[in-house]
Protein backbone atom coordinates (compact mmCIF):
# COMPACT_ATOMS: atom_id res chain seq x y z
CA UNK A 1 0.00 0.00 0.00
CA UNK A 2 1.27 3.06 -0.64
CA UNK A 3 2.03 6.39 1.97
CA UNK A 4 1.48 9.70 1.99
CA UNK A 5 4.08 12.52 3.10
CA UNK A 6 3.07 15.47 4.91
CA UNK A 7 5.36 18.28 5.22
CA UNK A 8 5.17 21.36 7.02
CA UNK A 9 7.50 24.76 6.68
CA UNK A 10 6.69 26.17 9.91
CA UNK A 11 8.19 29.58 11.43
CA UNK A 12 11.14 27.74 13.66
CA UNK A 13 11.38 24.11 11.89
CA UNK A 14 10.36 21.96 9.43
CA UNK A 15 8.43 18.84 10.27
CA UNK A 16 7.49 16.19 7.89
CA UNK A 17 4.99 12.86 8.74
CA UNK A 18 5.07 9.98 6.73
CA UNK A 19 1.06 8.02 6.99
CA UNK A 20 1.05 4.67 5.67
CA UNK A 21 -1.57 1.65 6.20
CA UNK A 22 -5.14 1.28 5.52
CA UNK A 23 -5.98 4.00 7.73
CA UNK A 24 -3.22 6.17 7.06
CA UNK A 25 -2.21 6.33 10.57
CA UNK A 26 1.29 7.64 11.57
CA UNK A 27 4.17 5.82 10.91
CA UNK A 28 7.27 8.12 10.66
CA UNK A 29 7.87 11.84 11.68
CA UNK A 30 11.18 13.82 11.88
CA UNK A 31 11.45 17.52 12.85
CA UNK A 32 14.73 19.92 12.13
CA UNK A 33 14.94 23.62 13.92
CA UNK A 34 15.50 25.93 10.38
CA UNK A 35 17.48 28.42 12.85
CA UNK A 36 16.94 30.25 9.42
CA UNK A 37 16.15 34.31 10.74
CA UNK A 38 18.67 36.63 9.02
CA UNK A 39 19.25 40.46 9.09
CA UNK A 40 17.33 42.51 6.59
CA UNK A 41 19.02 44.58 3.97
CA UNK A 42 16.33 47.06 3.14
CA UNK A 43 13.86 47.17 5.95
CA UNK A 44 16.16 47.16 9.06
CA UNK A 45 15.37 45.88 12.47
CA UNK A 46 11.90 46.47 11.99
CA UNK A 47 12.43 43.52 9.32
CA UNK A 48 11.42 39.63 9.59
CA UNK A 49 13.37 37.72 7.27
CA UNK A 50 14.07 33.93 6.66
CA UNK A 51 17.10 32.46 4.45
CA UNK A 52 15.74 30.13 1.99
CA UNK A 53 18.92 27.93 1.59
CA UNK A 54 18.67 27.12 5.29
CA UNK A 55 14.68 26.57 5.43
CA UNK A 56 15.53 23.76 2.00
CA UNK A 57 18.39 22.32 4.16
CA UNK A 58 16.33 21.63 7.28
CA UNK A 59 13.72 19.99 4.75
CA UNK A 60 16.27 18.10 2.61
CA UNK A 61 17.57 16.52 6.80
CA UNK A 62 13.83 15.74 7.79
CA UNK A 63 13.20 13.86 4.71
CA UNK A 64 16.93 12.27 4.72
CA UNK A 65 16.09 10.90 8.48
CA UNK A 66 12.95 9.31 7.11
CA UNK A 67 13.06 5.41 6.42
CA UNK A 68 14.09 5.00 2.67
CA UNK A 69 11.42 1.76 1.99
CA UNK A 70 8.72 4.15 3.29
CA UNK A 71 9.52 7.08 0.88
CA UNK A 72 9.39 4.61 -1.95
CA UNK A 73 5.74 3.87 -1.11
CA UNK A 74 5.23 7.51 -1.10
CA UNK A 75 2.49 8.46 -3.80
CA UNK A 76 1.13 11.80 -2.62
CA UNK A 77 2.83 14.83 -0.91
CA UNK A 78 1.09 17.75 1.15
CA UNK A 79 2.75 20.50 2.19
CA UNK A 80 2.01 23.42 4.75
CA UNK A 81 3.60 26.49 5.95
CA UNK A 82 3.31 29.44 7.69
CA UNK A 83 1.27 32.19 5.95
CA UNK A 84 1.14 35.59 5.41
CA UNK A 85 5.09 35.98 3.92
CA UNK A 86 6.40 36.09 0.81
CA UNK A 87 9.55 34.68 -0.98
CA UNK A 88 10.41 35.89 -4.74
CA UNK A 89 12.13 33.83 -7.23
CA UNK A 90 13.23 33.81 -10.93
CA UNK A 91 10.59 30.82 -12.43
CA UNK A 92 13.05 29.37 -14.92
CA UNK A 93 15.99 29.52 -12.16
CA UNK A 94 14.32 28.82 -9.11
CA UNK A 95 16.22 26.03 -8.24
CA UNK A 96 18.72 23.18 -9.17
CA UNK A 97 18.11 19.67 -9.08
CA UNK A 98 21.78 18.12 -7.21
CA UNK A 99 22.69 14.42 -6.19
CA UNK A 100 22.81 13.87 -2.57
CA UNK A 101 23.08 11.00 -0.48
CA UNK A 102 19.21 9.66 -0.90
CA UNK A 103 18.43 10.86 -3.99
CA UNK A 104 18.01 13.99 -6.08
CA UNK A 105 17.67 16.89 -4.11
CA UNK A 106 17.03 20.75 -5.43
CA UNK A 107 18.46 23.51 -4.06
CA UNK A 108 17.27 27.55 -4.13
CA UNK A 109 19.18 29.40 -6.51
CA UNK A 110 17.69 32.99 -7.64
CA UNK A 111 15.66 33.25 -4.45
CA UNK A 112 15.12 36.16 -2.25
CA UNK A 113 14.59 35.60 1.32
CA UNK A 114 11.22 34.63 2.48
CA UNK A 115 10.07 37.98 4.27
CA UNK A 116 7.80 36.58 7.30
CA UNK A 117 4.18 36.93 8.74
CA UNK A 118 6.15 38.25 12.09
CA UNK A 119 7.37 41.43 9.27
CA UNK A 120 7.32 44.74 10.95
CA UNK A 121 8.11 46.96 8.25
CA UNK A 122 4.88 48.59 7.61
CA UNK A 123 3.80 51.08 9.49
CA UNK A 124 -0.01 51.83 10.11
CA UNK A 125 0.97 55.17 8.58
CA UNK A 126 1.96 53.35 5.78
CA UNK A 127 -0.81 51.04 5.34
CA UNK A 128 -3.45 53.76 5.87
CA UNK A 129 -1.78 54.91 2.45
CA UNK A 130 -2.85 52.21 0.52
CA UNK A 131 -5.96 51.68 -1.63
CA UNK A 132 -8.73 49.42 0.49
CA UNK A 133 -8.83 45.81 -0.63
CA UNK A 134 -11.90 44.21 -1.39
CA UNK A 135 -11.33 41.68 1.13
CA UNK A 136 -13.27 40.16 4.81
CA UNK A 137 -9.68 40.14 6.14
CA UNK A 138 -7.82 43.53 7.27
CA UNK A 139 -4.66 44.38 5.71
CA UNK A 140 -1.59 43.92 8.36
CA UNK A 141 2.16 44.56 8.30
CA UNK A 142 3.68 40.77 7.33
CA UNK A 143 1.17 40.24 4.57
CA UNK A 144 2.48 39.06 1.05
CA UNK A 145 0.58 42.20 -0.60
CA UNK A 146 1.48 45.00 2.07
CA UNK A 147 5.28 43.61 1.24
CA UNK A 148 5.20 44.06 -2.28
CA UNK A 149 3.73 47.42 -1.85
CA UNK A 150 6.32 48.06 0.32
CA UNK A 151 9.15 47.07 -2.30
CA UNK A 152 7.38 48.83 -4.87
CA UNK A 153 7.70 51.83 -2.76
CA UNK A 154 10.78 51.92 -0.60
CA UNK A 155 13.51 49.81 -2.85
CA UNK A 156 11.42 49.50 -6.77
CA UNK A 157 14.61 47.90 -8.24
CA UNK A 158 14.17 44.70 -5.72
CA UNK A 159 11.00 43.60 -7.57
CA UNK A 160 12.64 43.96 -10.89
CA UNK A 161 15.22 40.86 -10.40
CA UNK A 162 11.96 38.01 -9.77
CA UNK A 163 9.04 36.99 -11.55
CA UNK A 164 7.62 35.17 -9.52
CA UNK A 165 6.26 35.20 -5.86
CA UNK A 166 4.45 32.79 -3.36
CA UNK A 167 4.51 31.87 0.46
CA UNK A 168 7.49 29.71 1.17
CA UNK A 169 5.17 26.38 1.10
CA UNK A 170 4.14 27.47 -2.46
CA UNK A 171 8.06 27.97 -3.47
CA UNK A 172 8.30 24.12 -2.50
CA UNK A 173 5.58 22.91 -5.00
CA UNK A 174 6.45 25.07 -7.82
CA UNK A 175 10.23 23.62 -7.51
CA UNK A 176 8.57 20.32 -6.80
CA UNK A 177 6.45 20.08 -10.04
CA UNK A 178 8.43 22.69 -12.30
CA UNK A 179 5.12 25.08 -12.18
CA UNK A 180 6.27 28.02 -14.97
CA UNK A 181 3.38 29.92 -12.62
CA UNK A 182 3.06 29.28 -9.02
CA UNK A 183 -0.25 28.24 -7.85
CA UNK A 184 -2.14 28.97 -4.13
CA UNK A 185 -4.39 27.72 -2.05
CA UNK A 186 -7.05 29.76 -1.50
CA UNK A 187 -6.30 29.47 2.17
CA UNK A 188 -2.59 31.49 1.49
CA UNK A 189 -4.10 33.67 -0.91
CA UNK A 190 -6.55 35.09 1.46
CA UNK A 191 -3.51 35.39 4.23
CA UNK A 192 -1.34 38.27 1.66
CA UNK A 193 -4.28 40.83 1.16
CA UNK A 194 -6.33 42.21 -1.64
CA UNK A 195 -8.07 38.81 -2.56
CA UNK A 196 -11.78 38.06 -2.30
CA UNK A 197 -12.95 34.49 -1.11
CA UNK A 198 -16.31 34.75 -2.61
CA UNK A 199 -15.05 35.00 -6.26
CA UNK A 200 -11.95 33.65 -5.21
CA UNK A 201 -10.23 36.52 -7.39
CA UNK A 202 -7.37 38.80 -6.73
CA UNK A 203 -8.40 42.64 -6.37
CA UNK A 204 -6.71 43.12 -9.52
CA UNK A 205 -8.93 46.35 -10.68
CA UNK A 206 -7.74 48.06 -7.17
CA UNK A 207 -4.19 46.90 -7.56
CA UNK A 208 -3.71 48.06 -11.34
CA UNK A 209 -4.46 51.41 -10.82
CA UNK A 210 -1.74 51.76 -7.79
CA UNK A 211 1.11 50.28 -9.57
CA UNK A 212 1.03 47.44 -8.05
CA UNK A 213 2.93 44.35 -10.08
CA UNK A 214 -0.12 41.78 -10.56
CA UNK A 215 2.46 40.04 -12.68
CA UNK A 216 4.01 38.22 -9.38
CA UNK A 217 0.89 37.15 -8.38
CA UNK A 218 -0.10 33.43 -8.11
CA UNK A 219 -2.59 31.20 -9.69
CA UNK A 220 -5.25 30.65 -7.00
CA UNK A 221 -6.52 27.05 -6.25
CA UNK A 222 -9.21 24.72 -4.55
CA UNK A 223 -6.94 23.77 -0.85
CA UNK A 224 -7.00 20.00 -1.41
CA UNK A 225 -6.44 19.78 -4.82
CA UNK A 226 -3.48 19.22 -6.57
CA UNK A 227 -0.81 21.09 -8.01
CA UNK A 228 1.18 18.95 -10.26
CA UNK A 229 3.56 15.95 -10.06
CA UNK A 230 6.92 15.86 -9.27
CA UNK A 231 9.80 15.79 -11.90
CA UNK A 232 12.41 14.32 -10.21
CA UNK A 233 12.69 11.45 -7.99
CA UNK A 234 13.19 13.26 -4.59
CA UNK A 235 14.92 11.88 -1.50
CA UNK A 236 13.68 8.57 -3.36
CA UNK A 237 10.55 9.37 -3.32
CA UNK A 238 9.18 8.19 -6.86
CA UNK A 239 9.16 10.96 -9.91
CA UNK A 240 5.20 11.53 -10.88
CA UNK A 241 4.26 11.67 -6.76
CA UNK A 242 0.98 13.58 -6.83
CA UNK A 243 1.66 17.18 -4.98
CA UNK A 244 -0.87 18.81 -3.12
CA UNK A 245 -1.16 22.44 -3.68
CA UNK A 246 -0.09 24.06 -0.38
CA UNK A 247 -1.90 24.74 2.50
CA UNK A 248 -2.25 27.40 5.39
CA UNK A 249 -0.22 25.71 8.74
CA UNK A 250 -2.93 26.80 10.87
CA UNK A 251 -5.88 25.27 9.20
CA UNK A 252 -4.00 21.67 8.56
CA UNK A 253 -3.25 21.81 11.91
CA UNK A 254 -6.73 22.09 12.93
CA UNK A 255 -7.88 19.47 10.06
CA UNK A 256 -5.46 16.89 11.80
CA UNK A 257 -7.47 16.99 15.13
CA UNK A 258 -11.19 18.41 14.76
CA UNK A 259 -13.96 16.08 13.59
CA UNK A 260 -16.68 17.79 15.73
CA UNK A 261 -18.31 21.08 15.48
CA UNK A 262 -18.87 20.82 19.11
CA UNK A 263 -15.02 20.73 19.28
CA UNK A 264 -12.17 24.18 19.14
CA UNK A 265 -9.01 23.82 18.79
CA UNK A 266 -6.52 25.72 20.51
CA UNK A 267 -2.99 25.94 18.68
CA UNK A 268 0.34 27.03 20.33
CA UNK A 269 3.56 26.93 18.16
CA UNK A 270 5.54 30.20 17.08
CA UNK A 271 1.86 32.23 17.20
CA UNK A 272 -1.06 31.52 18.82
CA UNK A 273 -4.45 30.35 17.97
CA UNK A 274 -8.16 29.80 19.51
CA UNK A 275 -10.81 28.41 16.88
CA UNK A 276 -14.22 27.12 16.67
CA UNK A 277 -15.65 25.70 12.80
CA UNK A 278 -18.64 28.00 11.04
CA UNK A 279 -21.36 26.73 10.82
CA UNK A 280 -22.12 25.13 6.83
CA UNK A 281 -22.50 27.75 4.34
CA UNK A 282 -21.62 30.63 6.46
CA UNK A 283 -20.38 33.58 4.47
CA UNK A 284 -17.80 36.35 6.60
CA UNK A 285 -19.02 39.85 5.79
CA UNK A 286 -17.95 41.59 3.05
CA UNK A 287 -15.51 43.82 4.94
CA UNK A 288 -14.00 43.55 7.82
CA UNK A 289 -13.77 45.14 11.39
CA UNK A 290 -10.42 46.43 11.75
CA UNK A 291 -11.33 46.33 15.44
CA UNK A 292 -12.29 42.70 15.96
CA UNK A 293 -10.24 40.30 17.55
CA UNK A 294 -11.55 37.56 15.26
CA UNK A 295 -10.73 36.66 11.63
CA UNK A 296 -12.34 34.49 9.09
CA UNK A 297 -10.08 32.16 7.85
CA UNK A 298 -10.97 29.82 4.65
CA UNK A 299 -11.11 26.24 5.56
CA UNK A 300 -11.89 23.36 2.85
CA UNK A 301 -14.66 22.48 1.10
CA UNK A 302 -15.99 26.19 0.64
CA UNK A 303 -16.43 26.78 5.10
CA UNK A 304 -14.81 28.66 7.20
CA UNK A 305 -12.85 29.05 11.35
CA UNK A 306 -13.92 31.75 13.19
CA UNK A 307 -10.19 32.53 14.54
CA UNK A 308 -8.81 34.51 17.65
CA UNK A 309 -5.21 34.35 15.74
CA UNK A 310 -2.70 35.87 18.47
CA UNK A 311 0.81 37.37 17.18
CA UNK A 312 2.35 36.41 20.84
CA UNK A 313 2.76 32.28 21.38
CA UNK A 314 5.78 30.33 21.92
CA UNK A 315 7.54 33.68 20.74
CA UNK A 316 7.36 35.28 23.82
CA UNK A 317 8.59 32.31 25.76
CA UNK A 318 11.64 32.45 23.11
CA UNK A 319 11.89 36.18 23.98
CA UNK A 320 11.71 35.26 27.61
CA UNK A 321 14.62 32.98 27.64
CA UNK A 322 16.41 35.10 25.55
CA UNK A 323 16.47 37.91 27.67
CA UNK A 324 17.47 35.40 30.41
CA UNK A 325 20.60 34.08 28.36
CA UNK A 326 21.23 37.23 27.94
CA UNK A 327 21.31 38.77 31.66
CA UNK A 328 22.86 35.69 32.43
CA UNK A 329 25.93 36.61 29.71
CA UNK A 330 26.04 40.14 30.86
CA UNK A 331 26.72 38.36 34.86
CA UNK A 332 29.60 36.38 32.89
CA UNK A 333 27.95 33.26 33.01
CA UNK A 334 27.29 31.47 29.81
CA UNK A 335 24.31 28.99 29.81
CA UNK A 336 22.40 27.41 27.00
CA UNK A 337 19.15 28.11 25.66
CA UNK A 338 17.74 25.19 25.78
CA UNK A 339 18.87 24.27 29.12
CA UNK A 340 17.12 27.66 30.60
CA UNK A 341 14.02 26.20 28.90
CA UNK A 342 14.39 23.12 30.49
CA UNK A 343 14.62 24.95 33.99
CA UNK A 344 12.11 27.45 33.65
CA UNK A 345 9.68 25.15 32.79
CA UNK A 346 10.96 22.87 35.68
CA UNK A 347 10.44 25.94 38.36
CA UNK A 348 7.28 26.98 36.94
CA UNK A 349 5.97 23.83 37.80
CA UNK A 350 7.04 23.70 41.64
CA UNK A 351 5.06 27.05 41.93
CA UNK A 352 1.38 27.75 42.22
CA UNK A 353 -0.47 30.71 40.34
CA UNK A 354 0.13 33.84 42.34
CA UNK A 355 -1.36 37.21 41.44
CA UNK A 356 1.51 38.42 39.67
CA UNK A 357 -0.18 39.42 36.05
CA UNK A 358 2.01 39.80 32.52
CA UNK A 359 0.44 40.77 29.68
CA UNK A 360 2.65 39.40 26.81
CA UNK A 361 1.52 41.16 23.54
CA UNK A 362 5.35 42.33 23.15
CA UNK A 363 4.64 41.46 19.11
CA UNK A 364 1.35 43.65 19.60
CA UNK A 365 -2.07 42.34 17.87
CA UNK A 366 -3.76 42.65 14.62
CA UNK A 367 -5.99 44.73 16.03
CA UNK A 368 -4.42 46.93 18.56
CA UNK A 369 -0.66 46.83 16.96
CA UNK A 370 0.01 49.69 19.59
CA UNK A 371 -0.65 47.91 22.60
CA UNK A 372 2.70 46.46 23.50
CA UNK A 373 3.04 44.02 26.58
CA UNK A 374 3.25 44.94 30.84
CA UNK A 375 3.55 43.13 34.23
CA UNK A 376 1.33 44.18 36.53
CA UNK A 377 0.72 43.05 40.56
CA UNK A 378 4.24 42.50 41.31
CA UNK A 379 4.87 41.39 44.31
CA UNK A 380 8.54 41.10 45.95
CA UNK A 381 7.77 37.36 47.69
CA UNK A 382 6.30 36.53 43.91
CA UNK A 383 9.76 37.64 41.55
CA UNK A 384 11.34 34.06 41.38
CA UNK A 385 11.57 32.45 38.21
CA UNK A 386 9.25 29.76 38.54
CA UNK A 387 6.71 32.52 39.52
CA UNK A 388 7.41 34.60 36.06
CA UNK A 389 7.28 31.73 34.21
CA UNK A 390 3.99 30.27 35.31
CA UNK A 391 2.61 34.42 35.06
CA UNK A 392 4.13 34.28 31.63
CA UNK A 393 2.57 30.85 30.50
CA UNK A 394 -0.86 32.01 32.08
CA UNK A 395 -1.20 35.52 29.93
CA UNK A 396 -0.31 33.99 27.13
CA UNK A 397 -3.32 31.68 27.13
CA UNK A 398 -5.66 34.19 28.58
CA UNK A 399 -4.71 36.77 25.90
CA UNK A 400 -5.91 34.38 23.52
CA UNK A 401 -9.22 33.59 25.62
CA UNK A 402 -9.78 37.52 25.88
CA UNK A 403 -10.21 37.82 22.11
CA UNK A 404 -12.74 34.52 21.94
CA UNK A 405 -14.35 34.65 25.36
CA UNK A 406 -15.34 31.38 26.99
CA UNK A 407 -18.91 32.39 27.14
CA UNK A 408 -18.94 32.56 23.46
CA UNK A 409 -17.65 29.17 22.97
CA UNK A 410 -19.84 28.10 25.27
CA UNK A 411 -22.93 29.71 23.21
CA UNK A 412 -21.68 28.30 20.45
CA UNK A 413 -22.30 24.66 21.94
CA UNK A 414 -18.46 24.11 22.32
CA UNK A 415 -18.05 20.93 24.54
CA UNK A 416 -14.32 20.48 24.21
CA UNK A 417 -10.71 21.94 23.59
CA UNK A 418 -8.26 20.18 21.27
CA UNK A 419 -4.66 21.47 21.80
CA UNK A 420 -2.45 21.28 19.01
CA UNK A 421 1.07 23.42 18.13
CA UNK A 422 5.05 22.41 18.96
CA UNK A 423 4.67 24.90 22.19
CA UNK A 424 1.99 23.35 23.76
CA UNK A 425 3.14 19.84 23.38
CA UNK A 426 6.54 20.93 24.78
CA UNK A 427 5.22 22.90 27.65
CA UNK A 428 3.54 21.20 30.79
CA UNK A 429 3.20 24.62 32.51
CA UNK A 430 1.47 25.92 29.40
CA UNK A 431 -0.90 22.54 29.24
CA UNK A 432 -1.78 23.79 32.99
CA UNK A 433 -2.88 27.02 32.23
CA UNK A 434 -4.92 25.98 29.64
CA UNK A 435 -6.57 23.47 31.77
CA UNK A 436 -7.41 25.85 34.40
CA UNK A 437 -8.53 28.80 31.81
CA UNK A 438 -10.64 26.48 29.62
CA UNK A 439 -13.91 25.11 31.64
CA UNK A 440 -13.85 21.98 28.98
CA UNK A 441 -12.43 19.00 28.85
CA UNK A 442 -8.82 19.06 26.80
CA UNK A 443 -7.50 16.64 24.53
CA UNK A 444 -3.98 17.21 23.55
CA UNK A 445 -2.24 16.52 19.66
CA UNK A 446 1.29 15.84 18.43
CA UNK A 447 4.08 18.13 17.46
CA UNK A 448 3.68 17.74 13.70
CA UNK A 449 0.23 18.38 13.71
CA UNK A 450 0.38 20.48 10.83
CA UNK A 451 2.21 17.76 8.93
CA UNK A 452 0.18 15.38 9.55
CA UNK A 453 -3.12 17.59 8.60
CA UNK A 454 -1.36 18.23 5.13
CA UNK A 455 -1.08 14.73 4.45
CA UNK A 456 -4.81 13.79 5.57
CA UNK A 457 -6.14 16.40 3.07
CA UNK A 458 -5.06 14.62 0.24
Amino acid sequence: PGCVLGIDLGTSSVKAALLAGTGLALAQSSSRETRAHTESREAGPQGMEQNVQRIIRALNECLAALPQQLLQRVSHIGISGQMHGVVFWKSEKGCKWTECGTGPAFEPQEVSHLVTWQDGRCSPTFLSSLPLPQSHVSLATGFGCATVYWYLKKSPDFLKAYDAAGTIQDYVVAMLCDLKKPLMSIQNAASWGYFNCRSKSWNTDILKKSGFPVHLLPEVGDAGSIAGRTVCAWHGIPKGAKVGIALGDFQCSVYSCLTERTDAVLNISTSAQLTISMPPGFQPPEAPDPSSAITYFPYFNGDYLAVAASLNGGNVLATFVGMVAQWTEELGLQVQESAIYARIIQAALAQTPSKLSVHPTIFGERHVPEQLASVTNIAASELSLGHVTRALCHGIVHNLCSMLPVQRLAETGVRRILGSGSALARNEVLRQEVERIFPFPVVYGKDVDAAVGAAMVL
